[in-house]
């Protein structure tokens, strides 16, 4: 079940966290399936022989699918029509295998434009703790 229909203005402080968003392992099918999904057929992505010519020992994920998880992580918190604002930077590669981990913690509470607002800091990172995409995103609340 959805805690969007819950979240409350009044009821959130700064430094609360985000339920987790914890995702399956990165495989070769989750990489091809972005690629259909994504339109990104760069073949970086999924032609081992072109990623070893490339210098990499095997294909990684694309940054934009670490991306659309954190997105996953504020619409699983709040509605889509709710998000102002996501913006990511880029910290590291998701490798095959990895197990990407999505949070987030409310840094402030604001008014703008009528509306009840917080920010978030968001991150994206592996089992094993390295960050993956760093970023920033600001919700509406009720």
């Amino acid at each position: 079940m959805s805690l969007a229909n819950h979240v409350q203005y009044s009821d959130i402080q700064v430094g609360e966290q985000l339920p987790l968003l914890k995702l399956a392992a990165v495989n070769r099918t989750t990489l091809a399936l972005y690629c259909g999904a994504s339109g990104d057929h760069n073949p970086i992505h999924v032609d081992i022989d072109f990623a070893r010519k490339s210098r990499m020992p095997d294909v990684f994920a694309h940054g934009m699918l670490s991306a659309a998880y954190l997105g996953r992580l504020l619409t699983q918190w709040v509605p889509q029509q709710q998000v102002r604002s996501l913006s990511v930077r880029f910290t590291g590669i998701t490798q095959l295998g990895h197990i990407p981990t999505c949070s987030g913690t409310v840094t402030e509470k604001f008014e703008e434009n009528g509306e009840k607002r917080v920010r978030l800091a968001i991150r994206c990172a592996n089992q094993y703790g390295e960050d993956k995409l760093l970023g920033e995103a600001v919700v509406v609340l009720a």
